[in-house]
């Protein structure tokens, strides 16, 4: 049985590419582990320190008081879990429980923030907080894999 990942056995729809896609697709599920952590980070640090055009801790936790009817404590926490978790996806390190957290704060944001405006994330939508969620929770089902500090330390939590 041949798999998509196995690219030595898969003919690949331009075979000029298969030097490429031979030396690449070891380092496929990384890319998107990294990136997943990586692009996350930034909305952290928007509640965090008030950084690439946030509010700060304050700022955030009144615009969730007043817009979102949360508690203003809840920037605090997802500032954290965007941040920190962001940068332990993104390292492979502590993954299931940071992707855990993440994919929680998600199934939240769908849930309380974005349903009620629709799919399109131009409108507010629920698409980019699902598609963040999913990606996490693909990381709390498998862990980190490979390359990652959880299977350089031996431990995979």
């Amino acid at each position: 049985m041949t798999t998509i990942a196995s690219s030595s056995v898969t003919k690949p729809l331009i075979p000029a590419f298969r030097p490429l896609q031979d030396a690449l697709t070891p380092y496929a599920d990384l890319l998107v582990r990294v990136a997943t952590g990586l692009f996350l980070m930034p909305h952290g640090a928007q509640k965090l320190f008030g950084l690439f055009g946030g509010y700060g801790l304050a700022g955030t936790g009144q615009f969730f008081e007043t817009k979102l009817g949360l508690p203003a404590s809840m920037a605090l926490v997802i500032g954290i879990v965007e941040f920190f978790g962001g940068l332990f996806l993104a390292l492979g390190f502590a993954t299931r429980i940071a992707a855990g957290f993440i994919t929680g704060m998600m199934i939240v944001a769908v849930l309380q923030v974005h349903l009620a405006n629709g799919f399109f994330w131009t409108d507010g939508g629920f698409e980019y907080p699902l598609l963040w969620g999913l990606l996490a929770l693909s990381y709390v089902v498998r862990g980190a894999g490979r390359k990652s500090i959880d299977a350089l330390i031996g431990v995979e939590i």
